[in-house]
């Protein structure tokens, strides 16, 4: 049984697999500790759970941030939006047609 409390941001190691992870939300209501692995994956212990656990507090590991840094594929296709410096065109020409109600248009 660990006497460790768990806090967000905070790094541990599980002394049995030697798994690193991060603590990255606390749920008081739910009882619960949301946890995410050096992979990515996200995972979460209940209260009773965590503190069952064979771990220690750790440092964050130089490369933490990999599994979230974009690879040369995905940063080809970002979701910027691109806005050109000239407007000029044929879709710039178009003229927007004027607001004619017409006799369909009746104020009751």
């Amino acid at each position: 049984m660990n006497k460790i409390l768990p806090e967000v941001s905070a790094w541990y190691q599980h002394l049995v697999s030697g798994t690193l992870f991060e603590i990255v939300a606390i749920d008081e209501f739910t009882s619960t500790i949301e946890y995410q692995l050096l992979d990515g994956e996200l995972g979460e212990y209940d209260f009773i759970s965590w503190r069952q656990l064979a771990i220690i507090e750790a440092e964050a590991p130089e490369d933490w941030r990999t599994p979230f840094e974009l690879n040369r594929e995905d940063q080809a296709y970002s979701d910027q939006v691109f806005v050109p410096e000239n407007f000029s065109g044929a879709l710039f020409d178009i003229e927007p047609d004027s607001l004619d109600p017409g006799d369909d248009f009746q104020i009751i």
